[in-house]
């Protein structure tokens, strides 16, 4: 078996490609459908995917929703503007961060958001994000337990803008649009992304068309998005991302399996839950997974299809993509992934968060 490396998941992407806005209607975007039997493209809208779903497909997708992690403050009277990022709430108040610039965020460090809300840098991590705890000054001081988990979590949120990706660049979009219309629980720092795409009107034409939906929880991180940096893919670290699958989950998407109906991932964080919960039939389970998929690696168990967007250069979702073209019998994965990505340029597709979409089945 071939053993890639990460420069093969490579492509040149011009600038213009990535969205900076979604489009409005949300199910107006492009789609671009690749089936792999017969090895053919159609080029869609999303609003046309109910031609390629049937009565008792099963669609699985992530109801995470994005906490507004990006917090700046600072920049006045020509000192010089500051960003916290959240990454991950460690313990009560107290959170894994990005933090810019890295020099005035040293340990021991206290500093001032707001009259109502300050921090310290705990610890300085080998991969240089901080371990900060976080307090309301109003409410007595730093370990006051007064300073209450509840006011600190306002607090944060109603400092912290929508986390946008870094090539999002200005962008007019609203929170509420980098968010899924079925968005419940707190805790992504970037959208499930490929969920972008359907409406409240497209969900229900789905659900009359006798396609059932089931809601998984993974919180999305930001090691989902950044680029492979080592050298051959069996050296790569994979993050851990927190999910929870239900019983009512279990249940569903057992009774599917043992009926042989289609299970259909709604982006690669749904498939990261799926694929690690699934060992001879499904269980409820809750916690951490750190499973990384890729061509030549992993013997998928779950995903019948797939809706997703079109993903960095070198990222862990490209490399997902080509696997699961690897799992539905393609020979060279890679080079098809790649080669579908010049089809979606050559067609004026538009790349990353905002951008079109792909199912393939």
């Amino acid at each position: 078996m071939k053993e890639y490396r990460t420069s093969d998941f490579d492509y040149v992407l011009p600038k213009e490609f990535i969205a900076q806005n979604p489009v409005t209607p949300r199910d107006s975007s492009k789609l671009l459908v690749y089936d792999v039997a017969n090895d053919k493209i159609y080029h869609k809208h999303f609003y046309d995917v109910c031609d390629y779903l049937k009565s008792g497909d099963t669609l699985v997708v992530n109801r995470s929703k994005v906490i507004p992690a990006r917090i700046v403050f600072g920049g006045n009277f020509g000192k010089p503007q500051k960003e916290v990022f959240l990454l991950k709430e460690n313990c009560e108040n107290i959170f894994n961060v990005l933090v810019k610039p890295g020099r005035l965020f040293l340990e021991g460090k206290i500093f001032t958001i707001a009259p109502d809300l300050q921090g310290e840098v705990l610890e300085i991590l080998e991969d240089g994000t901080r371990n900060v705890r976080f307090w309301n000054p109003a409410s007595g001081g730093s370990f006051s337990a007064e300073a209450s988990d509840s006011t600190v979590h306002e607090l944060l949120e109603k400092y912290g803008r929508a986390p946008l990706p870094p090539y999002i660049k200005k962008s007019t979009a609203s929170f509420s649009q980098y968010q899924t219309v079925y968005a419940k629980e707190k805790g992504s720092v970037a959208a499930p992304t490929a969920g972008l795409h359907f409406t409240p009107e497209l969900i229900s034409k789905i659900k009359n068309a006798g396609i059932s939906m089931q809601e998984v929880l993974l919180h999305v991180g930001r090691g989902t998005f950044l680029p492979v940096t080592a050298d051959k893919l069996s050296e790569h670290k994979m993050h851990n991302e927190f999910y929870v699958f239900s019983k009512e989950n279990a249940d569903a998407l057992n009774k599917a399996k043992d009926e042989s109906r289609r299970i259909i991932a709604v982006g690669t964080t749904s498939v990261r839950v799926l694929e690690s919960v699934y060992d001879n039939g499904f269980e409820p389970k809750s916690g951490e997974t750190d499973i990384f998929i890729y061509p030549g690696k992993h013997d998928w168990k779950v995903i019948d299809a797939l809706i997703t967007n079109f993903h960095l250069p070198k990222s862990t979702l490209i490399m997902l993509v080509a696997s699961f073209l690897e799992h539905k019998g393609v020979k060279d994965p890679v080079a098809k992934i790649l080669s579908l990505y010049e089809v979606a340029k050559d067609n004026n597709y538009r790349f990353f968060s905002f951008g079109d979409a792909m199912y393939i089945f």
